[in-house]
């Protein structure tokens, strides 16, 4: 529509037809006669909804998770796997790193991991799975003597 020079008036009413749900009831709770222009809806809506928006994570934030304390391996492989999902074009070397770093250093898998360096995020996985095996059965036997 700006290409086509289409008048504020008129760019206004077409973006309000194209909003749904509790958008569109925001839109009618705008005073009559509040908005003059297109770029000003356009400021009103985006200041409105802007912190809405999802925030694409990038590889970093991977570093930022670690292993909880009352947290089976299992879990974490999990939740790892599923933020590391949410980045685009993450690299399986740096992810690699950053699953070593979220384990505590005293984990038999952070150990594992530092004497067998070099290793595939595929590799990591496996290695990780054959530690959640065990760690599982570890688990499994506490439950059992209580």
């Amino acid at each position: 529509m700006i290409l086509h020079n289409a008048n504020d008036a008129l760019m206004c009413k077409v973006f309000a037809m194209t909003l749904r749900g509790a958008v569109q009831d925001w839109f009618h709770t705008l005073p009559s006669g509040s908005i003059s222009s297109f770029k000003e809806l356009a400021y009103v809506f985006t200041k409105e909804y802007t912190s809405y928006r999802t925030i694409k994570k990038n590889t970093d934030h991977l570093y930022n998770l670690r292993k909880k304390s009352d947290e089976s391996l299992r879990d974490y492989i999990k939740r790892f796997k599923a933020e590391k999902a949410n980045i685009v074009g993450c690299d399986d070397w740096i992810a690699a790193s950053a699953f070593k770093k979220g384990l505590p250093t005293k984990h038999d898998l952070y150990c594992e991991l530092t004497i067998t360096p070099s290793q595939t995020l595929a590799e990591v996985y496996a290695t990780a799975e054959h530690y959640a095996l065990w760690d599982d059965d570890r688990i499994a036997a506490k439950k059992s003597t209580k």
